[in-house]
């Protein structure tokens, strides 16, 4: 559509004329109903065509920097390698990942009940006109596929054990698997399964799998510091105080860093153990039921504070 303002000029000193001579035959008060209703209709005639004006003032603005933009996204990527380099960086430009549910069991009856979801991490490849780095997406796939495996082994091993003791009429049983995005950055990806398993007790677990997206590979704990680094002690002792600091806070909470039985203290982490990077790019550890802890704390996170750590990152 096409927008001609002489036009539109033209219509409006029109109107404005008529309401004006209106205008004058009403302060005579010499108007007829008719009259003042002709009024009120060319005022709303003259409303109509401002909004009118202001709508394609605002399209016309709209439309000239989307072609700006869209010059500058088919140019710059062909013209400086630092550019379109900058712009892999963009989100839903660069090499990206969803999560789609894979497979969904469920089954419940008075004794047993099974409700798990498998999530899948699929490779999001965008049209980039050639920006996108073939090399990292090999990697992101084969990381994809990897993590993939892993999940579906993991859930496979769960609803065949449900599916036994469902044969065998053991007795009671739940069974809960679900995901969780826990970070979505322009840098790295991370996905939580949480894992649930009762029979008389109940048992939680987690995994985490988090992808460099820089890289397409999956990210370990030593990857994030640099090489030769002591990043256990720092993390470790940090762990520790905030474990002193919420029992002090609270008497329900409860560590086990001076117990009787000395084998069951935290003493540090190692290198495998759980952890992924929060939207703010903090280390959080994360330790499964009666790691570190008795059962009823159930799951626990620490977020390790950025000054901790800031030193030795990459």
């Amino acid at each position: 559509m096409t927008y001609n303002f002489s036009d539109i000029k033209k219509q409006n000193d029109f109107l404005e004329k008529e309401l004006l001579t209106l205008k004058e035959d009403y302060q005579k008060q010499e108007m007829s109903d008719r009259q003042v209703e002709q009024l009120y209709k060319k005022i709303e005639e003259a409303k109509k065509m401002e909004k009118g004006k202001k709508r394609q003032k605002k399209m016309i603005k709209i439309a000239a920097t989307a072609a700006v933009l869209a010059g500058t996204f088919i140019i710059l990527p062909n013209t400086s390698v630092t550019i379109a380099h900058a712009m892999e960086q963009i989100p839903f430009i660069g090499p990206l990942v969803e999560v789609v549910t894979f497979r969904d069991y469920e089954y419940e009856t008075e004794r047993n009940k099974a409700d798990i979801e498998v999530p899948e991490i699929q490779p999001v490849v965008p049209d980039t006109a050639g920006i996108q780095n073939s090399e990292i997406q090999d990697k992101l796939d084969h990381t994809t596929d990897e993590i993939n495996a892993e999940i579906q082994k993991i859930t496979d091993d769960l609803i065949k054990e449900f599916e036994a003791g469902l044969e065998s009429e053991m007795g009671y049983q739940d069974v809960l698997v679900k995901s969780e995005i826990l970070a979505s950055t322009p840098d790295y990806f991370t996905l939580k399964l949480i894992c649930y398993q009762g029979a008389g007790s109940g048992y939680e677990w987690n995994y985490f799998y988090t992808i460099d997206l820089n890289t397409g590979e999956r990210l370990k704990l030593k990857d994030i510091f640099v090489e030769g680094a002591d990043y256990i002690t720092p993390i470790s002792e940090n762990i520790k105080q905030q474990m002193r600091e919420q029992m002090e806070a609270d008497e329900n909470v409860y560590y086990w860093l001076e117990d009787e039985v000395e084998e069951w203290n935290f003493k540090q982490i190692t290198e495998e153990t759980s952890f992924y990077l929060n939207e703010k790019g903090n280390v959080v550890i994360g330790f499964n039921e009666g790691d570190v802890a008795p059962m009823y704390m159930g799951t626990v996170e620490f977020e390790i504070p950025g000054e901790v750590t800031d030193s030795i990152r990459k």
